[in-house]
């Protein structure tokens, strides 16, 4: 049993102005996992004068790069070092399958190795040439941290979240206050442990588990400069206003509907093979997971009976066993979403393949669905525009190449997706025309040099390398 009794507030282990703990249950079996302190508004409030107090010293933004680059490589070094540790509880706690979070720690050691390669070649300040050479006057452009930042993460992926927001923003020389959710109250302790052993200058990193009234209160916070958010569309919207109110500085990481264009040359065995990880990663609770499956006319009835079987193929039950590749949903009100979902596609006329809202036999003491394949879907049904986030695909045809854009653009997202072809430089053709931040061709895995982001109701602004480090920095310009 895992207990967390304080809060990591400024590089101090705090006592919680609520002493009471939340018990953080199994999604498997509702077991109790550990038990966490949660922060409250008076917490948030001791954690961002810390916070705004190192900024204001200049502690660490006056560091060199080269050595803040140094303290995060050893954190990385710490987290490879606990990476079995971080991957069972992460399991342990979210439901998410041993396969996924063991793969996922080497997803983090690429994630932060992109970060420090950018940090080290960054344009930290630059003197710029005239554009008249008979010009007297020469130009400075030097890149500045914003402040303090509030980077708000979801359940579903937590330490990728974490470090996609805590790594850019200190490498600039930010302060950081880190909220997570309730539910990733032990793995962002442990992550609190790691930082802690880096030796950071006080105030310059807290991390905050805490409900969804604490998060408003971290991002309505005046001595709070930058808004780094991911999670829901509809929280976006919210927190969005609330920085356009205040002028603070905002990026937003938002949800997904994303579509896997199959082309009609494609290799269904390949085509398979990758989508078991490009739609159904993590349960199926991840933006990025391609979902809505757009496949040609002529090969619609083989595309459907593939899918079906690679689903009914996968193995579901305690994500902690190596063999089960979908784990339960992270808590029940998740589950019971899911399960409405598949209701309402069944409802709205689509043809259930396979699945189901029943529960998988024998699993009735978790929160598991059903993996599930709708087909004779259209654009129109709420399964094929409403981000579901859990095991559910929809099959949905088109007539040819200029019809298969189309209906991979009609959506309010626009986050990922994929394309697959026998022929690369026809793939690509098509990638190029999706509006969609980022696509991937045949499973390429999504890189971490370059920005990673969305277009539409997917979020503004960018994660990953320079342009993720560009974030969280402003532009001074100096002419003499």
């Amino acid at each position: 049993m895992i207990s967390y009794d304080r809060l990591y507030v400024g590089g101090t282990w705090t006592e919680p102005s609520e002493p009471a703990l939340l018990e953080i249950l199994s999604p498997h079996d509702r077991s109790v996992v550990g038990r966490a302190a949660q922060a409250q508004p008076t917490d948030v409030d001791l954690a961002v004068a810390a916070a705004a107090a190192a900024f204001d010293s200049r502690v660490w933004r006056d560091t060199p790069p080269a050595q803040r680059i140094a303290a995060l490589r050893r954190f990385d070094e710490l987290r490879t070092a606990q990476a079995d540790r971080i991957a069972a509880l992460i399991t342990a706690e979210n439901g998410s399958a041993a396969w996924f979070t063991t793969a996922g720690q080497t997803g983090l050691t690429r994630q932060a190795h992109a970060y420090f390669t950018a940090a080290e070649d960054f344009p930290w300040e630059r003197t710029l040439t005239p554009s008249d050479p008979a010009d007297p006057v020469r130009t400075v452009v030097r890149r500045e941290p914003v402040g303090v930042v509030a980077a708000v993460i979801p359940w579903n992926s937590p330490f990728a979240a974490a470090t996609a927001k805590i790594l850019p923003a200190l490498l600039t020389g930010n302060s950081v206050v880190l909220k997570a959710a309730p539910e990733n109250s032990l793995s962002m302790g442990v992550l609190a442990e790691l930082m802690d052993q880096v030796g950071l200058p006080d105030g310059v990193l807290s991390v905050l588990p805490a409900d969804r009234d604490t998060s408003e209160y971290l991002i309505s916070h005046p001595r709070v400069d930058k808004i780094a958010f991911t999670g829901s569309t509809g929280a976006g919207r919210r927190i969005a206003a609330i920085a356009g109110e205040q002028l603070k500085r905002v990026s937003l990481e938002l949800g997904g509907k994303s579509a896997a264009v199959i082309l009609p040359d494609a290799d269904l065995t390949a085509v398979t093979a990758g989508l078991k990880f490009g739609s159904l990663l993590n349960n199926g609770e991840s933006c990025i997971a391609q979902t809505r499956i757009l496949a040609p006319r002529s090969r619609y009835a083989e595309v459907v009976a593939a899918l079906a079987a690679l689903v009914e193929s996968l193995p579901v039950g305690d994500p902690s066993d190596p063999r089960t590749f979908i784990g339960p949903m992270v808590r029940g009100d998740q589950q019971q979403r899911v399960r409405d979902y598949i209701e309402a596609g069944i409802a709205e006329g689509a043809r259930l393949v396979c699945g189901g809202p029943q529960l998988p036999p024998g699993l009735g003491d978790g929160f598991y669905v059903t993996p599930t394949v709708f087909a004779d879907v259209t654009p129109a049904m709420r399964i094929a525009r409403e981000e579901i986030f859990g095991p559910v695909l929809v099959v949905i045809p088109y007539d040819d190449i200029d019809d298969a854009i189309r209906i991979a653009d009609d959506s309010d997202y626009g986050l990922s997706g994929g394309v697959w072809s026998a022929d690369e430089d026809a793939a690509l053709a098509v990638a190029r025309r999706i509006r969609t931040g980022t696509v991937t061709v045949n499973g390429a895995p999504v890189g971490f040099d370059g920005p990673f982001g969305g277009f539409k109701a997917s979020g503004i602004g960018r994660e990953f390398g320079a342009v993720g480090l560009g974030q969280y920095t402003e532009y001074q310009t100096i002419t003499f």
